[in-house]
Order: structure tokens, then C-alpha cells, then sequence
């Protein structure tokens, strides 16, 4: 139980009725958890208004009300908060709820179009392995320690965020690394939080479904380094042109890594194998068993910020070749007749590109490449028919497939992706709508020797179709037609 003005320390507030001397349970933003004696935070949301549920949460037994708009009629013995925004003030109470706990140890968000999921996992896993007891918030999964917890969200909402938070202190985690997504820090949902450092990786075409504009986009990022206290870093991808842009008005300390422009953190890539890379990072060679330039960047960007963090160079430097790749994103395994399966999340023109651009620098040459993409459906529709147009530039073969088409007709999907490839480039493509058909004819066709990308969907285990997520892993299905078992 936490005292209502307590928990409204730094909200800013435009009216109060009632008394904020009285005991709170629990919060919620959903009158659905409402209990006894909670606090109901209104929000007016992209697809539900909160303020519509005030009598219900009351009814439910909230005691007090968060919102912007009072409403008409209001109920003797509650007590009532106007804020001008209700989403940041739920931040700022969620932290204020749970004392605080990202100011009880460093946390440090990453954003960026790409690298976010892999570089945030990377730094845990090589924070664990110096004995360094470390939170994870990803994409993928939620870690305190060792234990793991499932991640509904890139960045989970701010009552979520302050308990794992808290149970990250509790358990004597020293450091989180944390994904920021565009949309989480557009709906202010990291408010409240107080960062130790902040990453950024890269920005290219993507949510324009949810941003309208790229520029939109880019603020979105930006408001993360916008934020930070001058005690902090700012770390930024030099060799993005949008790298610098984030630390216009950053108060925080300022560096930048790079692969090809001058940088305070540079790496390079000595050789490059499929089995990993031979970097020099600063004065140190790393072999690695992660491979492609995007994981020279995410690896560059591990060492700058563990460096950051007061972490001696030579102990993170032999960390770093003991890592390796995270779950989707760019896992490989070989079938018994030599074909290279690839699967990689890449969904986005960027990363298709990226991985793209990596396997050509790897292969021979003298394989068949086959890639298996599709586009999600219910999202920015715009990047379909260039996703289309780099794989079938890029590749031998590509099949077109569905991805998650959510709501959307996925063959409707497909002819969207069609429209960017070029006549010339028609013989070079498929269009089979079954995800799993698709796989498993490319594993028909492929040869010893041959290579096959699956891009898309990478650690997901399931397919949303209509509302139904069924399960579905890409590398199990690729592993079931290349492996086939024997009797």
C-alpha cells in the first residue's frame, strides 16, 4: 500500500478534489483489473478511450481517478487528479509506486530500426558471463537473472516495466538492458524512468503505419536521448546519417561507434567466414561466431557501452568471442547434403538488405541462393513491394509467402509485394501463399551446397492469421524437410 501523494511526487497536476492522503492498493489503466482501494489511470488510447471506464473502475472499487477530462458527474468520497497527459503521469506514478527502481541500478535503453533485440541480448549475456547479475527487457524474452519471463511487447507498459524493474533490484541485478521501441517511447511508456545510458543503432523505413512520416519516426527515437541527465551517455551509430541527430539537445555525455566514419569506438572487419569474423575493436582482435556487418555494429556498440559502464576493455574484449548469435536472428544450422539454412527476422528493407548483403560477401558464388519473404499484414504497406524488389535483386530464387497477415488477405499481401519486381527480374520469383508450402519447396529445390534465407519471422514461434496465432517456427519446419528423420 503506497499513499496517494506520495505517488503523485512529480505528476504534474492541473486540479485536485477530494483528499490525496489515502492508501493505495494497486494501479490500473485497465478497468477490467480494478480492484479495491486502486488507483484508475483514464488513458485515452489509440483505439480505446479510458475515460469512458471512470464509472466502472469506480464501481470496481477504484478509489481515485487519474484523467484529463473530469467527468460531468462526480462521485462523493472519490478523489479526483486532472494532468494534461495521462500517459506520462502513469510513468511517473508506476515509478513512483514501485520507489524508484530504475534509479537503483543502470539501466540503459537501446533503439533503432535494427539491432535493438540482438544488441540488448548481447550485452546481458556478456554482463552474466563477468559475474555481473543483469536484467534483460527484449523483444524475445523478459530476464531477472537467470529467470525468464514471456515478453508480450518491444517495451511493455509502464506498470510492467516498474515491477520487473523492481524485482530486478530485489533480486540484486546491478544493470538492465532494455529494448525502446518507437512505439513505446512515442506512448511514453518508459516516463518516469531514469537511464543510465542510451543506444542508438540505426533508423531506416519502418511504422509508418503507426508515425505517418519518417520524420515523425526519427523524433519518436530522439525523444529517448532528448531525456537523458547529463550524468549519462549517449551512444549513436556514426555511420547512420540520422546517428547525430539524436544527440541535438542530449545533455548527456556523447559518443558515437562506427565501422566506416571516424568514431570514439571503431571496428573492423579482418576476415569473415560463415562461421563467424575476425574484428580489431580498438587495439583488440575478437573472433566472434556472430557474422555480417550488422553484427560488426552490434557488437562494436556491445563493447562501447560495457565500456561505458566502467567494464575493463581486455575482460569485455574476451567476452565478446564467447557469444553467440541471439534466437532469429541470423541462425544458420547445415542439412546432412550441405545446404545452409538461414533464418533471420529481417523484416524490414534494411535488414533484408543487410543479411542479403552478407551472405553475398560469404558465398561462393557458384550455389543457388532462394530466400522465402513475406510482409505482415496490418502494417505499413509501403515497404512491401521493396521488400519484394531487394530479394528478387538479391537472390537466385525467392518465394513470396505470407508472413503474419493479422487481418488482411494474404494473397492481397503477396500482389502488393509484386508490384515492385521488375520485368526483367519475373523469372526469377514465386508466389506460394501456405508459409510452410513455401519452405518446403525451396528445401525441394535446393541442392547440395545451396543456401537458403527464411526472413521475417525469426524467433517468433507462431503465424497470426485472422486473430489466431497458431504455432510455427520457422527453423523447426526448415530443419523437418532438409533433416527428414529416419525410420
Amino acid at each position: 500500500m503506497k499513499l496517494l501523494k506520495d505517488i503523485l511526487y512529480k505528476v504534474p497536476i492541473l486540479d485536485t478534489i477530494g483528499t490525496t492522503n489515502l492508501a493505495i492498493s494497486q494501479l490500473a489503466f485497465d478497468s477490467r483489473r480494478v480492484n479495491k482501494e486502486s488507483l484508475f489511470i483514464a488513458i485515452n488510447g489509440s483505439t480505446v478511450n479510458g475515460h469512458l471506464y471512470i464509472e466502472t473502475a469506480i464501481e470496481k472499487g477504484a478509489r481515485s481517478i487519474i484523467c484529463e477530462d473530469l467527468p460531468e458527474s462526480m462521485k462523493e468520497g472519490i478523489t479526483y487528479i486532472r494532468v494534461r497527459d495521462s500517459h506520462s503521469s502513469l510513468g511517473i506514478i508506476a515509478s513512483n509506486f514501485y520507489e524508484n527502481p530504475s534509479s537503483q541500478l543502470k539501466l540503459v535503453g537501446i533503439t533503432g530500426t535494427n539491432g535493438k533485440t540482438t544488441t540488448s541480448t548481447l550485452l546481458y549475456n556478456l554482463f552474466q558471463s563477468l559475474g555481473i547479475k543483469s536484467g534483460l527487457l527484449s523483444t524475445v524474452c523478459i530476464k531477472v537473472g537467470r529467470e525468464e519471463f514471456p515478453a508480450t511487447h518491444t517495451t511493455p507498459d509502464p506498470i510492467q516495466l516498474n515491477q520487473y524493474l523492481r524485482k530486478m533490484v530485489d533480486e540484486g541485478c546491478k544493470v538492465c538492458f532494455m529494448e525502446a521501441s518507437s512505439h513505446g517511447i512515442e506512448q511514453k511508456r518508459i516516463a518516469g524512468l531514469q537511464f543510465e545510458g542510451a543506444v542508438f543503432t540505426n533508423i531506416s523505413h519502418d511504422h509508418l503505419d503507426y508515425h505517418k512520416t519518417f520524420d515523425d519516426y526519427i523524433l519518436a527515437k530522439k525523444a529517448l536521448f532528448d531525456h537523458l541527465p547529463a550524468h549519462a551517455f549517449a551512444l549513436v551509430n556514426s555511420d547512420d546519417r540520422h546517428g547525430f541527430t539524436m544527440l541535438h539537445h542530449c545533455k548527456a555525455k556523447k559518443y558515437s561507434f562506427g565501422l566506416r566514419s571516424d568514431a570514439d569506438y571503431k571496428v573492423k572487419i579482418l576476415e569473415h567466414q560463415f562461421n563467424g569474423m575476425l574484428l580489431k575493436i580498438d587495439q583488440h582482435e575478437v573472433w566472434t561466431k556472430l557474422i555480417g556487418n550488422f553484427n560488426a555494429y552490434n557488437l562494436i556498440a556491445v563493447y562501447a557501452t560495457s565500456i561505458l559502464l566502467e567494464k575493463d576493455d581486455l575482460q569485455v574484449a574476451t567476452a565478446l568471442s564467447n557469444l553467440s548469435s541471439v534466437e532469429g536472428r541470423f541462425q544458420y544450422f547445415q542439412s546432412p547434403n550441405g545446404v545452409t539454412a538461414i533464418i533471420d527476422y529481417a523484416h524490414t528493407p534494411d535488414a533484408l538488405k543487410n543479411v542479403l548483403d552478407t551472405i553475398a560477401k560469404i558465398r561462393s558464388g557458384n550455389e543457388t541462393l532462394y530466400t522465402v519473404v513475406g510482409c505482415g499484414g496490418d502494417r505499413d504497406k509501403s515497404k512491401r513491394p521493396e521488400m519484394a524488389k531487394i530479394s528478387a535483386e538479391m537472390s537466385d530464387q525467392t518465394i513470396l509467402t505470407s508472413d503474419n497477415p493479422r487481418s488482411e488477405d494474404p494473397d492481397q499481401i503477396i500482389e502488393e509485394m509484386e508490384k515492385g519486381i521488375e520485368m526483367h527480374l519475373q523469372k526469377k520469383y514465386l508466389s506460394i501463399t501456405n508459409r510452410k508450402e513455401a519452405i518446403k519447396t525451396a528445401c525441394r529445390m535446393s541442392k547440395a551446397g545451396d543456401i537458403i534465407l527464411i526472413a521475417g519471422k525469426g524467433h517468433e514461434k507462431y503465424q497470426d492469421i485472422k486473430g489466431e496465432k497458431s504455432p510455427f517456427d520457422d527453423m523447426q519446419i526448415a530443419k523437418e524437410f532438409l533433416n527428414p528423420s529416419q525410420d
